[in-house]
């Protein structure tokens, strides 16, 4: 069915707070009980009431994939909503769905089988990913890139494939669960610096004497901002401290020529581990780091979320290459995103909708009310946006938000529209300045 214009759902001043939503994940975090299980029967109560009540508009099944528009099943009713605006999608560059990216993948698929079926150390390493490898590490301008089955496995990876206990980690409190993961697993010291506060990251670093990483990310997945890395690359040098930059959603983005925020700020070689994933601009799957010849080597033996899990699928790492191809040669595909961001951050600061400090593709709508998040999101799917509400644990509690990513594959009347949706119910919850 086509997305009403109106919501059929009661005006927001008639409905009263969900007792049900005074609870998170985070109360269910800690059992008591002397048996692993005795916190499923608590947890499980729980969740069949908050279900229904919001967190069912979390994984929403897509029966499309994931374009400027798309068709999802609210599997609260199980109805298919369709010819949604989908502004939830990190498909930025719209490769995913590119014929030639598909060709690419079929036709290794049919080569090569469905999978590796071998870690990369042992039987897993096919030529796909060697050509991978080294088209990435060209593209970065680094002398070896490292490939990894996700994104997520690469931070953890390379971050416990490197650091010691008594070694020291500083990293942006608003970094990636990957980032914070990985550290726990490295058993080093950790220590947070206020959200791109280069006087605190002073603080952190001084007085320590041992091996120091700073770890930032190009640019801040649920706020939109970018790191201000000149002033982080000075302060880290004064401390001597190596630096990683994760730019999963900078990377094939931002810069003259796509490599990311460390080239947007012209700092490409001032930075000591270039971090990136595959499953946004590229569209597939995977993660890697790029960096020295002796860098990769060594994280080679010691990454152990690489070492022990399988290697990419044939299919994806040839859908990659061919991904890559298209970045290198249609920068055109930037310039459109690029116009997108700038039309749509537009129209969201004229109606008066908070977006904090976006500088990027990703832009937050600020609605800092966890009780209301979720019926704002059911009025949104019902009104033709596809947005994804979220709030704690993914954000500090009352920071809830949605957030926008932007593509190349919108059209202006998409984006206009999308907007206009977005203010009109926004405006219903007095949420628009």
């Amino acid at each position: 069915m086509e997305p009403a214009k109106e919501s059929s759902l009661p005006a927001p001043e008639s409905r009263q707070p969900d007792p049900t939503l005074d609870y998170d994940y985070s109360n269910f975090f800690w059992g008591t009980g002397n048996d692993v299980f005795d916190i499923f029967e608590p947890f499980e109560e729980w969740y069949k009431a908050a279900r229904p009540a919001g967190y069912y508009l979390f994984g929403l099944p897509m029966n499309t994939g994931p374009g400027a528009r798309v068709d999802i099943v609210e599997t609260k009713t199980n109805k298919e909503l369709k010819n949604l605006i989908n502004l939830a999608s990190y498909n930025y560059l719209g490769l995913s769905h590119r014929p030639e990216v598909i060709e690419a993948a079929v036709k290794a698929t049919e080569r090569y089988g469905t999978g590796a079926s071998g870690s990369p150390i042992l039987s897993g390493t096919i030529s796909l990913h060697d050509e991978l490898a080294a088209r990435v590490a060209r593209f970065k301008r680094k002398e070896q890139a490292l490939l990894f089955p996700s994104g997520y496995s690469a931070n953890l990876g390379v971050i416990s494939g490197l650091m010691r206990s008594g070694d020291l980690i500083v990293t942006d409190q608003y970094a990636h669960a990957s980032i914070m993961d990985g550290i726990v697993l490295s058993k080093a010291n950790v220590r947070y610096f206020r959200h791109n506060s280069i006087g605190d990251l002073h603080r952190k670093l001084k007085g320590f004497k041992g091996k120091k990483l700073v770890i930032v990310e190009g640019v801040y997945s649920m706020d939109g901002d970018l790191a201000k890395l000149p002033e982080i690359v000075e302060v880290s040098r004064r401390h001597k401290a190596r630096i990683m930059i994760d730019e999963a959603h900078s990377t094939f983005l931002f810069g003259k020529n796509g490599r990311g925020v460390a080239e947007h700020f012209g700092l490409e070689n001032e930075v000591d581990i270039h971090f990136g994933t595959f499953s946004k601009t590229l569209g597939g799957i995977g993660g890697f780091v790029a960096g020295s010849k002796t860098l990769v080597t060594y994280l080679k033996g010691f990454s152990r979320s690489r070492v022990f899990s399988c290697a990419l699928p044939p299919g994806v790492a040839a859908g990659l290459i061919k991904a890559l191809d298209i970045v290198e040669s249609e920068p055109e595909l930037r310039t459109r995103l690029w116009e997108n961001v700038d039309f749509m951050q537009g129209l969201l600061r004229k109606a008066g909708v908070d977006i904090g400090d976006s500088s990027s593709q990703v832009i937050p709508i600020m609605v800092r009310d966890d009780d209301r998040i979720f019926k704002i999101a059911e009025d949104m799917i019902h009104e033709g946006v596809y947005l994804n509400p979220v709030r704690y644990p993914a954000v500090g509690k009352h920071r809830s938000r949605f957030r926008i990513s932007i593509t190349a594959g919108h059209s202006k009347e998409d984006l206009a529209e999308g907007a206009d949706i977005i203010q009109r119910v926004l405006e219903r919850y007095g949420l628009c300045r």
